[in-house]
């Protein structure tokens, strides 16, 4: 048995932060299922989450899409010297969610070294985040276009 302590996952990591760092995402149940450097997925349920016709809430939608953003950086970048913001987001509303939906995202190795590089150099870097929400039976029921940016502490 190794002396050393074992990094958890980083879906670990995000999970146990969500209560403190954005207690109404959590309070709605959202969770990350994957994340690694380069890629995120994340899922919310149904149960609780409903509006006045029977499906999701569109702010529900919303938010399991825009953490994907803040899960990729924290995985992906150097935390002590790097933390991300959203400055915006689109929303596009496909289908109602009549189920638990997953949302995904992913930012390719030739990104994250712009990011990184430009972010190291000028103090910040924004990158555009693209995610699509799935319903169970894989409907995309929304899909999101973000710009995020990511900074450097104390710039």
């Amino acid at each position: 048995m190794s002396d050393e302590l074992e990094t958890p996952p980083f879906a670990e990591v995000i999970n146990g932060a969500l209560e403190f760092t954005i207690p109404v995402a959590h309070r709605m149940g959202v969770t990350a299922l994957e994340v690694r450097p380069g890629f995120a997925a994340t899922m919310v349920p149904i149960e609780g989450n409903g509006n006045h016709f029977g499906a999701m809430y569109a702010g529900v939608l919303f938010t399991v899409a825009e953490i994907l953003g803040g899960a990729i950086a924290i995985a992906t970048f150097d935390n002590s010297e790097f933390y991300p913001l959203v400055k915006d987001l689109h929303v596009y509303f496909r289908k109602p969610a009549k189920t638990d939906v997953r949302a995904e995202a992913s930012l390719p190795p030739e990104e994250i070294a712009r990011i990184t590089e430009e972010a190291a150099a000028k103090g910040k870097s924004d990158f555009t985040l693209r995610a699509v929400v799935t319903d169970a039976d894989g409907v995309v029921v929304a899909e999101t276009e973000g710009c995020y940016q990511l900074r450097a502490h104390g710039r």
